[in-house]
């Protein structure tokens, strides 16, 4: 396939060159109405980018085939055998996800170390959560993934589950033996769904833990405004095989998701998977080595201790992100939460998280 392409970003090029006059939404016309204020700080090119997808763009009513074209350019870079882009965010993909496997009363196994959308998930869906507990890690008071014998045991407990849900990387950047954990799940015939929210840019380089849809699971979401290059609220539906069908999970997005899908999100997806495509090698190399320069620099501080491939030695976790750098700070006598606020208020540094023990921040190839 032709990766230059960006099937979504040259139709709004192009409806902004024939300077259509539309008289539906979004009420700025395309930021001729925005505050001048508002665009004094955010810019016109965000109200002129903003648009609505029937306007020459891509639409269920009149489809130019231009939405389409972008994801089977992501399914292709990425090795999926179908890819949807969804554009509220990962959390909302993950209710569909599991509303694609399981419906109200079913049973469907979940790793209990689960983000907020899982839990919303079973709440809305109405599906029986079989819990399947992380391997606690309590020197460092933390939860890894679920190993592959811990899944297998709760399928062989139940067996009318219809699936399973596996959170991988976590918020710390530990990985979970995801190959291990769909043969488990595929012995009882059942599907695998992968929460990969944090794991955008793993297909793109050979260092990084492994990619879902290579390690055989069935069903994978990730947010590619985390650790990719797209816009807030982007997220992809990747597919493969066929224990769940494309059709029911077209229809599961359709019934829970917006529709007045974001043209600037749908525009930054298609750009980062060209990005990826042809710089992805590249740019991951750069994040690699600064990755592996701020930890041996941090390593070097007295009170300090970077999360590094111990875990994985330790036999905690199946693999690590490089990219997460997780630093314990109990050393200095102080929690990760007084860490970060101190950061933020004498530094203006935000890390990406922080609990008692520790704080993290990804790096990403837009650092510098």
């Amino acid at each position: 396939m032709d990766h230059s392409r960006a099937p979504v970003l040259e139709a709004l090029q192009e409806f902004r060159r024939r300077g259509d006059v539309a008289y539906g939404p979004p009420g700025h016309k395309q930021g001729r109405g925005a505050d001048p204020r508002v665009v004094d700080i955010v810019g016109m090119d965000v109200f002129r980018s903003d648009v609505l997808t029937l306007n020459g763009l891509d639409d269920r009513r009149q489809s130019q085939g231009v939405l389409s074209q972008a994801q089977e350019l992501m399914a292709d870079a990425v090795g999926a055998t179908e890819a949807f882009f969804s554009t509220c965010g990962s959390s909302l993909s993950v209710k569909t996800a599991m509303l694609a496997v399981a419906g109200p009363g079913e049973k469907m196994l979940l790793s209990r170390n689960a983000h907020k959308s899982v839990v919303a998930a079973v709440v809305v869906n109405g599906v029986e959560p079989i819990w399947v507990h992380p391997k606690f890690d309590a020197e460092r008071h933390l939860a890894h993934p679920p190993e592959p014998e811990d899944v297998r045991n709760r399928l062989r407990e139940h067996p009318d589950a219809k699936g399973m849900l596996l959170i991988t990387p976590t918020d710390w950047g530990t990985c979970a033996d995801v190959r291990g954990v769909a043969r488990a799940c595929h012995e009882f015939d059942v599907p695998l769904i992968v929460d990969e929210a944090w794991g955008a840019h793993l297909p793109f380089h050979p260092d990084l833990p492994a990619w879902g849809m290579d390690a055989e699971a069935d069903l994978v979401v990730t947010s590619v405004h985390k650790m990719g290059g797209a816009i807030e609220q982007s997220s992809v539906f990747h597919l493969q095989y066929d224990r769940v069908a494309s059709e029911v999970l077209k229809q599961r997005e359709d019934l829970l998701g917006t529709t007045s899908a974001s043209a600037l999100v749908y525009a930054t997806l298609d750009g980062w998977r060209r990005q990826m495509v042809e710089h992805g090698r590249e740019l991951l190399d750069t994040a690699l080595a600064r990755a592996r320069r701020i930890r041996a620099a941090a390593d070097e501080l007295p009170g300090l201790r970077v999360m590094g491939r111990e875990i994985v030695d330790e036999g905690l976790a199946a693999d690590l992100d490089p990219l997460k750098i997780v630093i314990d700070v109990r050393e200095l006598g102080i929690s990760g939460m007084q860490a970060a606020e101190w950061l933020r208020a004498h530094r203006h540094v935000d890390v990406g998280g922080s609990d008692s023990c520790r704080i993290s921040a990804s790096i990403t190839h837009a650092d510098d």
